[in-house]
């Protein structure tokens, strides 16, 4: 995947508020971003390490930030997806959150 290319097109194209790159959010260092970073009242899709993964890893983030990880995470796995797969995949994604 192209990580450049896909977050572009997600932030020209999709109707999303933010979209960020983080290269390693699902390790520590992306708690420690994540931490700095939500805000309630938001939904927060993140495409990357597997779903059950990031409720693991993001779930002290959101607890301190107010939020409920079963409400306010979607979380898709994007990975070894091409770029084209990844973003068909939030597309769906979106469109099916937003119903």
């Amino acid at each position: 995947m192209d990580m450049w290319d896909f977050i572009n097109i997600i932030r020209a194209e999709y109707p999303v508020e933010y979209a960020l790159i983080h290269p390693m959010l699902c390790d520590e260092d992306g708690e420690r971003f994540l931490a700095e970073f939500l805000k309630k009242d938001r939904k927060y899709l993140v495409a990357g390490c597997a779903p059950i993964m990031q409720r693991k890893l993001f779930k002290d983030s959101f607890v301190n930030a107010g939020l409920d990880i079963n409400k306010d995470l979607i979380p898709i796995d994007a990975r070894n997806m091409t770029t084209q797969e990844a973003l068909a995949l939030v597309k769906k994604t979106l469109e099916e959150t937003a119903k």
